[in-house]
């Protein structure tokens, strides 16, 4: 008779003895039958514990063990059903499992194959979410900065809560009481499995959608739900609808819950809201404020403009009183632009006058080339001469010397000194009289530039040219017209020669140079610093006249040279005429 040694109403036999008669048993078949009666007797379990070393295999399958303060058990979820369990496995999550016990023979232990899993109460979840909330704040998700604003006024505002609840009801009944805006639903489960998937996959449909396609893209969203126990409203605290949430191009409002509830779509969205309703009144404005606030601010900009207008005018007025009359101005310095014109030309003669003084000035204070040339070879001489001296003095020298060591000297001795000393001198004499040749020709040169120089500067290159220098029986210059003296002699300074000329008379020839040739007459008046005065130039003699000249020979008249067209130019350069 064959008994089951795993049957658990069988009767418990009596331990053999130890006479090696005991059945054998292989591994395998100890092994699937533990297998067998581990699964009969524990084919449905439920068990809590604490979710340690969890992990998720390329297969999809997912691994983990749970544990209290006293045991541990391994527990394996294959991948059909882990993805119907609500919830993504953590360690250190406490849950609440149910599923069945096996073994698994080839590391001979055993292990519960999961097939419901939840968060083992309140408190777990509590604990969860606030770990949650750590790790998304830890990425910058909750920053402020990330937050973008709600649009003013929206044209289209997407709503994604379930289709059939009292919350779309509230949402649209505030809508159309403040300002009616196209709606667009995007109809979702908020609870159970599956919810936190469907809020998501909703949240990025819109973002998806064109801005002017055949469904517009909305200009805001509200994710909305009503009020529930932490349970019922832990899909969006899901790390999905969150990450959702944040990756919005489109401005979110969330309203999930009543006023005391917090979410972590609430830490993420860019505005919360206490309940779906106060969700509609912060997505728009009431129509009616903003109708009285237009007529309000174009009443106020109607009167501000007005009064603009008003004192612009008055200052406009005070203005024009304190100006002058522009006419009246304008003859002014039309006045004062005559004057300096009639006095541009006075001041043009008068820095004029002033050149040709401080000319006069510098052409007086120069040196005649020939005395400078007279200087230098005065110069050239005196150094000629003590030259020569010099060499004398020099020859005396070494002639005493040489008479001074001859005395002591041989014959031969000395004629041999005497004939190289001789030509020492001779080469000296000759290098001597070569340099003394070379400087005088130097300083020929530098006097020749020099006179050069100094007859380019002369003033009387300018006599050569037609004009002439007055001077008194002092020597002194006539510069002014109005200096001449009738009857008082005057030497007339031209460009080949001067000429004794008598203010108010026939001119006299009396020319310095020998080859230069008597002065013509002149026929100028006399009170404009002229030589001879009119009737000398028709022929008629004054006593004066008579006096200086030959009875004998009759002046020959002769054709009067032609008046100078400009006659204030006749005293320029001040001495020069």
């Amino acid at each position: 008779m064959t008994q089951d040694l795993f049957d658990p109403f069988a009767p418990v036999p009596e331990t053999p003895a130890k006479t090696g008669n005991a059945p054998e048993f292989s591994v395998s078949d100890l092994s699937n039958a533990l297998k067998r009666t581990v699964e009969d007797a524990f084919s449905f379990v439920r068990v809590r514990g604490e979710i340690s070393g969890f992990k998720r295999a390329s297969s999809g399958h997912m691994y983990l063990a749970l544990k209290d303060d006293k045991a541990v058990i391994d527990g394996v979820c294959w991948r059909g059903q882990a993805a119907k369990l609500g919830l993504v496995p953590e360690d250190g999550m406490e849950v609440i499992v149910t599923g069945r016990l096996t073994t698994f023979p080839g590391r001979s232990k055993y292990q519960i194959v999961i097939e419901t899993m939840e968060v083992a109460g309140e408190g777990a979840l509590l604990k969860l979410l606030e770990e949650r909330k750590k790790k998304l704040a830890g990425e910058g998700l909750f920053d402020a900065d990330r937050k973008k604003p709600i649009p003013f006024l929206p044209d289209v505002i997407g709503i994604v809560t379930s289709p059939t609840g009292a919350v779309i009801r509230d949402i649209m009944h505030r809508l159309r009481d403040r300002f009616p805006r196209r709606v667009l639903l995007w109809p979702v489960i908020v609870q159970g499995k599956g919810s936190a998937e469907q809020v998501a996959e909703a949240v990025r449909g819109f973002n998806d959608l064109l801005p002017y396609g055949h469904i517009p893209r909305p200009d805001v969203l509200i994710v909305a739900r009503g009020g529930g126990s932490l349970e019922d409203l832990w899909s969006f605290n899901e790390e999905i609808v969150a990450r959702a949430v944040a990756d919005s191009d489109i401005p979110v409002i969330s309203a999930v819950g009543h006023e005391t509830d917090t979410t972590l779509i609430d830490f993420v969205s860019d505005l919360r809201a206490p309940t779906p309703t106060g969700a509609a009144e912060k997505a728009v404005p009431v129509r009616v404020d903003l109708l009285g606030q237009v007529d309000e601010n174009g009443l106020r900009l109607s009167q501000a403009v007005r009064r603009l207008g008003m004192e612009k005018k008055t200052a406009l007025e005070s203005l024009a009183r304190g100006l002058g009359d522009p006419k009246r101005m304008l003859e002014e310095r039309s006045q004062t632009l005559d004057n300096w014109a009639d006095r541009l030309p006075r001041a043009a003669v008068s820095v004029a006058q002033q050149a040709r003084a401080r000319l006069n000035e510098t052409s007086a204070r120069l040196v005649s080339p020939r005395e400078q040339l007279s200087e230098k070879r005065g110069r050239l001489e005196n150094a000629a001469v003590r030259l020569d001296g010099a060499m004398k003095s020099a020859l005396q020298t070494q002639k005493s010397r040489l008479d001074r060591a001859s005395a002591g000297l041989r014959p031969t001795d000395a004629k041999r000194d005497v004939d190289r000393a001789r030509k020492q001198i001779i080469d000296l004499g000759a290098r001597m009289g070569a340099a003394v040749k070379n400087t005088l020709h130097r300083e020929a040169e530098g006097l020749a530039r020099y006179d050069r120089l100094l007859e380019s500067y002369s003033y009387r290159n300018v006599l050569k040219r037609g004009f002439a220098v007055v001077r008194d029986g002092a020597g002194h210059l006539v510069e002014k017209s109005a200096d001449i003296i009738t009857g008082q002699g005057y030497d007339l300074e031209l460009g080949d020669g001067v000429t004794r000329v008598t203010a108010g008379t026939a001119a006299t020839s009396a020319a310095s140079a020998p080859s230069a040739p008597a002065a013509p007459e002149t026929s100028q008046d006399a009170s404009s610093g002229n030589v001879a005065d009119e009737a000398t130039e028709h022929g008629a003699k004054s006593p004066q006249s008579a006096a200086t000249s030959k009875p004998e020979t009759p002046a020959k008249p002769k054709a009067p040279k032609k008046k100078n067209p400009h006659p204030k130019d006749d005293d320029r350069q001040g001495s020069l005429l």
